[in-house]
């Protein structure tokens, strides 16, 4: 685009680098301000306060139309989304709709309710072809534009040019009325093809208390309708904003249409007024008075951030680029960082803290900024604004395209394309900095299960810091549905940070990447890849018609945080999930990368933190040290040495007693376990030992000391405070309360056996139970058959006894499989346990009275928490395969 009359680039207020202020790349000044603002393809269109729509194109910025549009001020402009429709709507009070390329006046818009005053807001609902405006007094009103009983004559007496006003018409005996204002511009506003008058009952008075001042149209924001059905979102002059459902023609009770119907309302009426709105998927953003910018998140309800981005009341917004750019009653414009995903995602090493920080700030006219809108021509990203200085402002970006994303292939799997863009989502639920794409992941997950066709909530309890668990729900076809098996699914979204800035990763962890038949990225194993896989082998069910059994997806966002918030969320809505008959997971490996596996058992987990204190502050070991100092780092490790005992016995009274023995089975499959690795066995290590070295791991507790913590400086000091994170690993058997009152009562015990008088406190900081499941229930050998039969090549079709019975060959070594030097294979799955936790499988299987069961979709090499996480294609297609048989036949 060439420069016209370009200037420099004005005095930045704030500039974050590599950020910088845009440059002005070309101003069109008018006789009178500008209010409102529209751009299309080739054109800016400008309302203005006298009633014009002015045109420019876009490129030349030479003017094509000047119309006299509106005998009082144009209060907003609107394109609808094809670009076939213009509307105005304006203080006469009149909505227009023009041609925006020969700006003909296709239709008149009126009401016929009496003293409703200025129209500040309009927008138009393609599905329901309907124009909806917001008025001065507090209504929202709308009429279906092919609706043929609200033409009428152009010399109606309703208009309102016409009719009797109550107020400025009315006289007293003897008097006369006031006389209209006249102006010869009235003579200049175009015929209109068409003349439509709003039905006095398709009127939603009161929508606010205050003033309607901005409306938007949108679609698949929130959970509450379908992803793609439209819905309107208004903001009002008593601080609310509230969503409405489209589309009813019923009269109600009350003698009103019900063609809104209001389903989320946010804010308080604090009389902050809404004067701006901007969507970005469930993201609502709104400009407030004050100069605040508030983020709200339409699933939830909840608001994420509070922003101060201006000096005065925040006018307008517009979402661009992957940035928010806000401008205000001050003159000043912002841009924002945001979270965002897919086309304009940024490199995921970009400082995450300045999301929503104010990245430039500039003085972009000499007056009120009350408009604005972007747009991109040429390939040149443009921002525009309009102001009551009379001048549209040309911004000419730099650098806002995204950089280039690895191209897709043409015909990539549905289930691929869905998990790339899981995996871009940067959902660590550990950072709070991450909250914001925490629920735009869960906001995806939602559109994606409605679109595949289930009924899907949003659970959440009352502590925001919480991320949504989705619950999503798929019904089967069998009849009556009372004997329908229900099948809960467990997984979650969330994952561990992924490090850039020690160059470990080869690719963005946040983009996902094929090389050599993997897919690389933060959680494609653990647990994006394996959540996909059951997804879309749910859909593949259901387009075969064989769905039998409801399947429940429980999806929640802090497993890799503890699940903190998970128990209380489930319990709460309880009644929504309903029964469940069988609960499975995928959230773990095979013991190698040959090998497929079913999980049996997990260890439990207790993390703790041990803190002890001194009265007084910080002390120099030299100048106040000696022996009559309790110092706390001393009373700490004192203590921390009564945990663990010689060989690492765990001191704790009566700890070992609840430990389920060693069965005959269970002895069986480990041998089953040595009987695969002691081929691969290259260091030489014994069976003994290596079977040792799995039940130590496995079914045997442990406490382990991660890390202490003092107070103050480096240096000669004692410190007043030092605290020290633990963790008890738990097996089944053991009850994680019991062990937790056990640990509190020793430490206590043995801290007030030292005499100090320092200070001892115990914080429990997460719990999981140990699980142990029933290998021989219906649920594991149904996921055993679907193994066998996925994996066919890698089992031996060969008859021997059932491993599980524990027939050992010599050495120890189980004839489950068919043994020769060149490897082997196994007739069925390896029964594995692990040494990690799950806090959701145990909590899940009392909470609902059903078993679980565990199936490993990964390899060992996955690299899950690891620098290159990644997952093998054939993996995800095997395991969609096994979700499938397991779901159809469970």
């Amino acid at each position: 685009m060439p420069s016209i009359g370009a200037t420099s680039a004005p005095s930045p207020i704030l500039e974050v680098p590599p950020h910088t202020t845009p440059q002005l790349h070309h101003n069109l000044k008018h006789d009178s301000s500008v209010l409102a603002l529209a751009v299309g393809n080739d054109c800016i269109y400008a309302g203005t306060h006298d009633g014009e729509i002015v045109v420019w194109r876009l490129g030349t910025f030479e003017k094509v139309h000047q119309i006299q549009a509106h005998k009082r001020s144009v209060m907003c402009l609107f394109l609808s989304e094809d670009g076939s429709l213009l509307f105005s709507s304006a203080s006469d009070p009149i909505v227009n709709v023009w041609c925006p390329r020969t700006m003909n006046r296709l239709y008149e818009i009126y009401s016929t309710n009496d003293s409703f005053g200025d129209l500040f807001s309009v927008s138009y609902s393609s599905q329901h072809e309907t124009v909806y405006y917001g008025a001065q007094n507090t209504s929202i009103q709308w009429v279906n534009l092919k609706d043929p009983t609200r033409r009428v004559a152009h010399d109606s007496p309703n208009h309102p040019d016409r009719r009797n006003h109550r107020f400025f018409d009315s006289r007293a005996v003897g008097g006369t009325s006031t006389p209209r204002p006249t102006d010869e511009r009235y003579d200049l506003i175009p015929r209109s093809h068409t003349v439509l008058e709003t039905d006095k009952r398709a009127n939603k008075m009161f929508a606010h208390f205050g003033y309607v001042y901005c409306m938007l149209i949108t679609k698949g924001t929130t959970a509450y309708t379908e992803p793609d059905e439209e819905v309107l979102i208004s903001g009002g002059g008593d601080g609310t904003i509230k969503v409405w459902k489209l589309g009813g023609r019923e009269i109600g009770p009350d003698g009103y249409e019900n063609g809104i119907e209001e389903i989320v309302i946010l804010g308080e009426q604090d009389a902050m007024s809404i004067w701006s709105l901007a969507v970005d998927g469930s993201f609502l953003y709104s400009g407030k008075s004050r100069g605040v910018i508030e983020l709200w998140d339409l699933d939830t309800r909840q608001k994420l951030r509070v922003i101060k981005a201006h000096k005065g009341d925040v006018m307008t917004l517009r979402m661009g680029w992957g940035y928010l750019w806000s401008a205000s009653r001050t003159g000043t414009a912002c841009k924002h960082d945001t979270v965002h995903y897919g086309e304009y995602q940024r490199d995921s090493s970009q400082n995450v803290n300045q999301k929503y920080q104010c990245l430039t700030q500039w003085k972009a006219h000499d007056g009120k900024v009350l408009s604005s809108a972007v747009t991109t021509h040429d390939g040149n990203p443009i921002y525009i604004t309009g102001a009551n200085d009379n001048n549209v402002a040309i911004w000419m970006l730099k650098n806002e395209a995204s950089a280039e994303q690895p191209p897709h292939e043409e015909h990539e799997d549905m289930m691929i394309t869905s998990l790339r863009e899981f995996v871009s989502f940067k959902t660590v639920s550990s950072r709070p900095e991450y909250l914001e794409d925490c629920r735009r992941c869960a906001s995806f997950l939602r559109t994606l299960f409605k679109k595949l066709g289930a009924n899907v909530e949003m659970l959440s309890s009352e502590d925001t810091l919480h991320h949504p668990v989705v619950l999503a729900k798929f019904s089967g076809k069998l009849e009556p549905a009372q004997e329908r098996k229900r099948i809960l699914f467990y997984g979650h979204y969330d994952v561990v940070p992924a490090e850039t800035r020690n160059g470990k990763w080869n690719n963005d962890p946040f983009q996902l990447t094929g090389t050599n038949g993997y897919l690389y990225g933060r959680g494609v194993s653990d647990n994006k890849g394996p959540i996909m896989a059951a997804l879309y082998a749910v859909t593949d069910l259901m387009q075969a018609k064989s769905l039998d059994s409801d399947v429940v997806f429980l999806i929640e966002g802090q497993e890799e945080s503890g699940s903190r918030g998970f128990k209380e969320t489930v319990r709460k809505h309880k009644d929504r999930i309903g029964a469940i008959d069988y609960i499975l997971l995928a959230n773990s490996y095979w013991l190698n990368d040959d090998t497929p596996c079913l999980t049996y058992g997990l260890r439990g987990v207790m993390h703790a933190t041990v803190c002890v204190e001194s009265k007084s502050s910080d002390l120099h070991s030299g100048v106040d040290g000696s022996y009559m100092v309790n110092e706390p780092l001393s009373d700490l490790m004192t203590l921390l040495s009564k945990l663990k005992g010689p060989r690492n016995r765990i001191m704790l009274p009566g700890f070992y007693d609840s430990i389920l023995p060693l069965t005959a089975e269970e002895e069986a499959r480990y041998d089953d376990i040595l009987s695969v690795l002691m081929e691969q066995n290259k260091e030489g290590v014994s069976a003994e030992a290596l079977k040792a070295n799995l039940m130590a791991r496995w079914r045997e507790p442990n406490l382990t000391h991660h890390k202490v913590k003092v107070s103050g400086p480096d240096g000669s000091l004692i410190s007043s405070h030092a605290n020290a994170k633990i963790s008890v690993r738990l097996v089944p058997g053991q009850e994680v309360e019991e062990v937790t009152s056990s640990l509190t009562s020793f430490l206590e015990k043995e801290f007030s056996n030292l005499g100090s008088d320092n200070k001892l406190s115990i914080q429990i900081d997460n719990q999981a139970e140990p699980w142990l499941g029933d290998p021989s229930n219906y649920i594991f050998r149904t996921l055993e058959e679907a193994l066998v039969q996925a994996w066919a090549p890698l089992f031996s079709d060969k008859d021997s006894n059932d491993s599980s019975n524990g027939a050992n060959g010599a050495n120890g070594v189980s004839t489950n499989g068919t043994h020769t030097n060149g490897g082997s294979k196994v007739r069925k799955p390896l029964y594995i346990r692990e040494g990690g936790s799950i806090p959701a499988i145990r909590f899940l299987e009392k909470e609902f009275d059903a078993p679980a069961a565990h199936l490993p979709c990964g390899q060992s090499s996955d690299s899950a928490h690891l620098d290159n996480e990644r997952l093998r294609v054939l993996n995800l297609m095997k395991s969609r395969e096994i979700f499938t048989h397991v779901f159809k036949r469970l």
